[in-house]
């Protein structure tokens, strides 16, 4: 028997900033048809926490198994020291004889930097990268990139940007579609950040993505691989392109049960998060792009309905890899397992985007797997971490890491009885982001929360099976002492391996 039949392959598909809820098949009115299948066809993980609620020690986290404070990159704007990057999962799973690939949205390291830091995915050192660069990057063998892929800015115009910036332009009609890009097809009365692009769905970046990842699938190949297809939606802007974007009407799309601001009883950050005044140098994107206001229903409406077009588009690209994978005779040795970096809180106690206050649409990011061992329908609550993503893959692929992660492997919680007891996240927030410095840990237990700043010993806890909202902050409550305590002292159980603060490069 080949190794291509005796060990399985691995894809890994990912967006960016969706919502653990914002599926179908988990109750919102979300068009999802093939995720919904493909959970229903194998195992959906409930409780999944994001190691970080930013994209890039979220990112970080997953490739390497390291918490925030561990592989260094505590904060967007800080970048992944590309050698401890390189022995992440990619770069293990090709030691073990893996053809390994990352096509669409890294951010292993910052794009808008402050200067020329001369990495591959800074704005300014991609100008540097040859054409028709395809890696290796960070222990992939294989990389197909996308630089930014939000389309608040437009695609780096060569010799800027990377494989799909590079495609994009090739035709001679990049200045059209940037003017397409930005044109919205019909009013969204006002609401931020929202539009519905024109700019035709062939040339849209989730359906180069899936094309790239088709076309991977396509490959000649003697040896098992691992692909990370990884999408830049939902992630703000909220431009889904016509017709995705008219896919949910506004009337109709479910709003949060509870979404007013409420402050009272909160910690002191989240609301010093929403009013402190930013730093001269990160104040005007942030003002503009990500600290959002606090928006009407209307609006919210309109968000909603955008991002669930943009959730809507990265499902029928899924759907089409994973026919692709079946028409290769690939499926039944495949383990496909679909998440997200961080959620969104999506109008949330009266918040959009992300931040220092980690809700459960931001945190829980959860996944769906599937898989020749993976039993079908199953629903598991065990509390896991997209920590433990790596590690699963290389206990599925028989491989060894090349270092030692905090993450463990999922597979006896998947395919068996395992339990856990609880997982951990974690943001050591430079006051570049929301105007104060903060050093956040949270513990997440199957129906426990607790976070604490460490800096200034404030914290929120909240009992989720009686409180699934989050409306009553517990912390310092005598009642819940013992609960407390409990929480705490997993909290503290965090490995002492913390490496001093970095310094950032830019803003993400």
């Amino acid at each position: 028997m080949s190794d291509k039949t005796s060990r399985p392959n691995i894809l890994f598909i990912t967006s960016d900033q969706q919502r653990g809820d914002c599926y179908g098949f988990r109750g919102r009115k979300v068009h999802t048809p093939h995720l919904d299948m493909l959970a229903s066809e194998g195992t959906s993980l409930e409780t999944v926490i994001t190691p970080c609620v930013v994209c890039q020690p979220a990112r970080a986290s997953i490739l390497t198994g390291l918490l925030p404070r561990t592989h260094g990159v505590h904060d967007n704007g800080i970048d992944l020291d590309p050698e401890l990057g390189e022995k992440g999962f990619a770069g293990s799973l090709s030691a073990a004889g893996y053809h390994t690939a990352k096509i669409g949205k890294a951010h292993f390291s910052t794009y808008h930097t402050f200067s020329n830091t001369g990495t591959i995915e800074s704005i300014p050192g991609s100008a540097d990268v040859p054409p028709g660069w395809r890696g290796p990057y960070m222990g992939f063998e294989h990389a197909e990139l996308i630089l930014v892929g939000h389309n608040w800015w437009l695609p780096e115009k060569p010799p800027a940007g990377l494989a799909y910036e590079e495609w994009y332009y090739a035709d001679g009609r990049g200045d059209m579609k940037n003017k397409l890009l930005w044109e919205s097809h019909r009013d969204h009365k006002g609401a931020p950040q929202v539009w519905s692009s024109r700019l035709p769905v062939a040339w849209h970046n989730s359906t180069w993505i899936a094309d790239r990842a088709i076309d991977f699938l396509k490959q000649e190949r003697d040896r098992p691989f691992c692909l990370w297809v990884s999408f830049p939606d939902p992630h703000h802007p909220f431009d889904a392109p016509e017709p995705w974007a008219s896919l949910h009407r506004p009337e109709e799309v479910d709003l949060p049960e509870h979404r007013s601001r409420d402050l009272e009883g909160r910690p002191w950050w989240h609301k010093a998060a929403l009013e402190s005044e930013i730093p001269d140098e990160h104040r005007e994107l942030r003002q503009k792009y990500s600290r959002f206001p606090e928006v009407s229903d209307e609006h919210l409406r309109e968000i909603i309905a955008n991002t669930y077009g943009q959730i809507a588009l990265i499902d029928h690209s899924v759907g089409r890899i994973m026919i692709e994978l079946e028409q290769q005779g690939l499926a039944d040795n495949t383990y496909v397992v679909y998440s997200a970096d961080h959620g969104d809180w999506l109008g949330d106690h009266g918040l959009v985007l992300k931040g220092p206050m980690p809700y459960e649409g931001l945190l829980n990011v959860r996944a769906i797997v599937k898989g020749p061992d993976v039993p079908k329908g199953k629903v598991s609550h065990e509390p896991l971490s997209t920590l433990d993503l790596g590690p699963t893959f290389m206990d599925w692929a028989q491989a060894d890491s090349l270092i030692e992660t905090h993450g463990k492997s999922m597979r006896d919680v998947i395919s068996g009885d395992g339990t856990r007891e609880a997982a951990l996240s974690e943001w050591e927030l430079l006051p570049g982001r929301v105007g104060v410095g903060l050093s956040l840990r949270t513990v997440r237990s199957r129906t426990r929360k607790l976070t604490i700043d460490l800096k200034s010993g404030a914290g929120e806890m909240y009992d989720l099976a009686q409180d699934p909202n989050e409306l009553k902050n517990l912390f310092d409550d005598p009642a819940y002492r013992d609960m407390q305590a409990e929480l705490t002292d997993i909290l503290m159980q965090r490995p002492d391996d913390i490496r001093p603060n970095g310094t950032p490069v830019g803003m993400a």
